[in-house]
């Protein structure tokens, strides 16, 4: 078992680096369109939602499957969504703004959309920096659990962040915001409507009960 999940790991790794090596290959070959900074900044934000609403679905879908195994995954797909966030953030940064820090200062202040970008990501920040074995034992698992909720606000103002940045055609970011709903009500109605003994068997802890949720390695 050992095995394939190691396995697993490895192809999901070559996986997520997938859209990386697009992006690429097609600056490398000049066939990124018209705006090749514009479709790369937009693409590597597209991807960084795209992987932060999959991590998203690994606890219900570890749920519903009673896969135990597939939460294994959640930290690699985690430190992904940061990934490309960085990489979304540095090409504005780089190749829009040229680092002109004014300039992206009044960016952030008159154009809500990159206010909203920004903040999301901070709130990444502080769940990347902590998602080592050793931050999960120097926190503890509660303090952990609570800082990772950062997670479900961030999702909130990325996809506000996507929705206010295409301004007329909404219909990628409005699919992304159902199944966001999708995956946060889901969580919700478990936490306030499944049977104490459901949610214990499933791992999903109701009222102030403790866990750790990542066994660290000894």
């Amino acid at each position: 078992m050992e095995n394939r999940i190691a396995a697993v790991k490895i192809a999901l790794f070559f996986l997520c680096l997938a859209p990386l090596i697009h992006y690429g290959w097609g600056a490398w070959q000049d066939t990124l369109g018209a705006n090749p900074i514009e479709t790369l900044t937009r693409g590597l934000g597209d991807w960084a939602l795209r992987f932060l609403l999959i991590t998203l679905a690994i606890t219900p879908l570890r749920r519903v499957t009673g896969w135990a195994w597939l939460m294994r995954l959640r930290r690699m797909l985690g430190l992904f969504v940061f990934f490309y966030a960085s990489l979304h953030l540095l090409a504005y940064l780089w190749l829009d703004q040229f680092f002109d820090w004014g300039e992206i200062g009044r960016d952030i202040l008159k154009r809500p959309f990159i206010t909203a970008g920004m903040v999301a990501f901070l709130m990444l920040v502080p769940l990347a920096a902590t998602s080592s074995n050793a931050m999960v034992r120097r926190l503890g698992g509660r303090r952990w659990q609570s800082l990772h909720r950062l997670i479900y606000p961030a999702a909130l103002i990325a996809v506000l962040h996507f929705t206010w940045m295409v301004k007329l055609d909404i219909t990628e970011p409005a699919l992304y915001g159902v199944l966001l709903a999708v995956l946060l009500g889901v969580r919700l109605y478990w936490r306030v409507f499944a049977a104490p003994g459901a949610a214990m068997q499933t791992g999903f802890p109701r009222g102030g009960q403790r866990i750790i949720p990542i066994q660290p390695r000894r």
